[in-house]
């Protein structure tokens, strides 16, 4: 049994409001429209059977497409900080971002 959609213009310019949203009249009057017709949709939902249904995490059969992990050469500690702005040995020397006095 479908309810009546609750969706009004007080109700859309409520959640415009709350969203900090400034629609006008007539993205008011359209999204009153809109927004009925989702809920109608969501509604008819709820009519159907799903009774012998299983549940799923996903509407299509879904495997792993990771590939497996590969061992490849990597850059040389020269080659990486070659562009590098700053570098102290064998790293990448970057400005603190952290005040560590104050115990955090």
């Amino acid at each position: 049994m479908a309810r009546e959609s609750k969706i009004d213009e007080s109700l859309v310019r409520h959640v415009a409001h709350l969203s900090r949203l400034a629609l006008t009249d007539d993205e008011i009057t359209r999204m009153t429209g809109e927004l009925s017709a989702i809920v109608g949709y969501i509604d008819q939902l709820g009519e159907l059977d799903t009774a012998d249904v299983p549940p799923t995490a996903h509407a299509l059969p879904v495997h792993n497409v990771f590939r497996e992990d590969e061992v490849t050469p990597s850059f040389d500690s020269d080659t990486a900080l070659s562009n590098a702005p700053q570098r102290e040995g064998t790293f990448f020397r970057v400005p603190k971002i952290l005040d560590t006095g104050d115990g955090a």
